[in-house]
């Protein structure tokens, strides 16, 4: 007993001494010198200890938002298990309507363990108070009438010190770039018009349209993927070469193709919004310059019908007004110019396709579609403008299989020789097979419909090469 109280009257000395030798320094050090003092033990302990941590603030210096914090959130939001975690955060980015996808994340105090290439990262959510003048369910009465905010500050990744490497160099452009990669796979895709000068007007785009569901030829509709995936990875290379980055594609064919499905398709698959270009409500090159420099990186620009919203033969006309010109009085020179200079050109598109505006952008698509491309400028069809021309042609048997799987869940059925036989021979587009087999339930009844109208097609084709 003797000696335990002699143990315990040391230790209460030593705090005690602890405690007057604290309130001496802060009396007479100054704030610098406590500072340094400070921070040379802090040193001092994580020179002793294995562990290294990385703070992830919610604000860089206070103002301005990182968007790595909002990366880790995301990231950890779909890492997170729930089963080991005491407290949770769920929130929805809905407008309480119900319909909102629900979040799960860590709670303050909680602690996610996360595995990256054999080696253990401990996240952290640090919340911190903060000066507020409204009221919050987590607020307390501070001095001055104000209140005291508890709200999240920043991530705590902890690690051991030989991984310091690894983290800073793989693993956090890791997290970055997956939670990158799910906000584009979860973001819904938009398609933007034209409304007026340089303004875009932006409304969901919900077309289902993949290339899994895509009626076209199976080698050709891998052609189109393989080259969009090549596209889209080739950054350096496009910078290596000293060419813009950016692709365009020409669809040509009959109408009810599958022209606009394919253009959803791409869309679905990049997962890029499209801006959806009528040429006929521009009223000059100097406006589509505006515009379509507003059409930001990851983008599908899309002009469809092109041969009938621009002069095609713009510069035969240009030619044409020229001569004609020479027998004019000088007022009705001035007033062809004038006339033309208030008008969308051939050249003026072809400046934003393969100019030097071609560049004011990366990763952007270019697409035309056409009925007739045999009425387009040679011009605009040169190596470097369109650089892949797609023929949407008339339904072929594979595209119908297509299609009966997409309408009808089947992969074969009695009728399917005849069917394929006369599809060969009919000259039937897509859509003209897909509303047939849309106006009937029963897969019978649809299929015994499209023998109908294969063989009144044929019938009529037929009598129209007699006559």
């Amino acid at each position: 007993m003797a000696s335990h109280e002699r143990a315990l009257a040391v230790a209460a000395s030593a705090a005690a001494s602890l405690m007057l030798a604290r309130s001496v320094v802060s009396e007479l050090l100054p704030d610098e010198m406590r500072d340094a003092a400070s921070s040379g033990l802090a040193r001092l302990r994580g020179r002793m200890s294995s562990q290294h941590t990385v703070v992830i603030e919610k604000r860089q210096d206070g103002l301005a938002y990182n968007h790595v914090y909002e990366a880790v959130r995301a990231y950890l939001a779909a890492r997170i298990d729930a089963r080991t975690q005491r407290r949770l955060c769920v929130s929805s980015a809905g407008d309480g309507d119900g319909d909102g996808k629900m979040t799960v994340g860590m709670a303050e105090g909680e602690e996610a363990v996360d595995t990256y290439d054999g080696a253990e990262f401990t996240w952290r959510l640090i919340y911190r108070d903060v000066s507020s003048s409204s009221s919050s369910p987590r607020s307390s009465s501070s001095g001055g009438g104000g209140r005291q905010v508890v709200e999240p500050h920043s991530y705590e990744v902890t690690f051991h010190k030989k991984h310091k490497e690894m983290a800073l160099k793989s693993y956090l452009p890791f997290v970055v770039a997956t939670a990158k990669a799910m906000s584009e796979q979860g973001r819904a895709l938009q398609i933007y018009m034209y409304e007026c000068l340089d303004v875009w007007c932006p409304m969901d785009l919900h077309h289902p349209s993949t290339f899994q569901t895509l009626a076209m030829d199976r080698k050709l509709k891998q052609s189109i993927v393989d080259d969009l995936d090549r596209f889209v990875k080739r950054k350096d290379y496009y910078r290596r070469i000293g060419k813009a980055w950016k692709r365009g594609y020409l669809l040509y064919g009959p109408p009810g193709t599958g022209k606009s499905s394919l253009i959803a398709a791409m869309a679905n698959h990049l997962r890029f919004n499209v801006y959806d270009l009528e040429l006929t409500a521009v009223d000059s090159n100097c406006y589509l310059r505006r515009l379509l420099v507003s059409v930001p990186s990851r983008s599908i620009l899309v002009v469809e019908d092109i041969d009938c919203t621009i002069h095609i033969k713009q510069r035969e006309k240009q030619q044409l007004l020229q001569g004609e010109s020479r027998d004019d009085d000088d007022d009705d020179h001035h007033h062809h110019q004038e006339k033309m200079r208030d008008k969308v050109t051939l050249s003026g598109l072809l400046n934003f396709v393969d100019g030097l505006w071609s560049a004011g952008g990366e990763q952007r698509i270019i697409i035309f579609t056409t009925n007739y491309k045999e009425r387009l400028d040679p011009a605009l069809l040169r190596p470097g403008r369109m650089d892949m021309h797609v023929y949407m042609g008339h339904c072929t048997p594979e595209a119908f299989r297509i299609l009966a799987h997409n309408y009808h869940l089947i992969d074969y059925h009695a009728t399917y020789p005849e069917i394929e036989e006369l599809i060969e021979a009919a000259m039937v587009t897509p859509a003209e097979v897909a509303e047939v087999l849309m106006r009937n339930d029963d897969t019978d009844a649809a299929l015994r419909d499209l023998v109908r109208l294969l063989r009144s097609k044929l019938d009529a084709d037929n009598s129209a090469t007699k006559t």
